[in-house]
């Protein structure tokens, strides 16, 4: 393991059942790595989870009931996406929409392979929820089901 500086070089390091290949970039201001695992699947997963053993697999024993970690493609969760969870600060009930008490109006947004795109304010709460839906089938929904095929 080198350090770059500040950073680190995890490549041909091994974290559980999977080898890192080379750096891939960032995901947000985080180093992420391509990492090839025992089943030959490949992964991209940012340092601090390789470092700390929450990601030791493509997910390949999740499937076989195996633990759990978070699987990230493009900067985007994929175990977040298929959720749909609400954050426990979500005072609305619905992910993406909040109340901006200062304009009084709904807003809606959406956050997708690294960035937040915003998707207008609305006056009543069953609009933004609307168009928070909307932007879910175009993104998320899409995503997933490519990912799905490509497993």
């Amino acid at each position: 393991m080198q350090n770059w500086g500040n950073r680190l070089d995890l490549t041909g390091q091994r974290y559980g059942q999977l080898t890192v290949l080379r750096s891939v970039g960032n995901i947000g201001n985080k180093t992420a790595w391509l990492c090839r695992c025992d089943c030959g699947n490949e992964v991209v997963v940012k340092t601090r989870y390789l470092r700390s053993g929450h990601v030791k697999s493509c997910g390949c024993k999740r499937a076989e009931g195996i633990g759990s970690h978070l699987n990230y493609i493009d900067g985007t969760c994929v175990e977040m996406l298929r959720a749909k969870t609400v954050r426990r600060n979500n005072t609305s009930g619905v992910p993406g929409v909040d109340w901006q008490k200062k304009r009084g109006r709904w807003r809606a947004s959406i956050c997708f392979k690294g960035q937040r795109y915003f998707l207008g304010s609305y006056k009543l709460f069953d609009e933004a929820v609307q168009a928070r839906r909307l932007a879910e089938a175009q993104l998320h929904d899409d995503f997933l089901q490519k990912v799905a095929q490509r497993q």
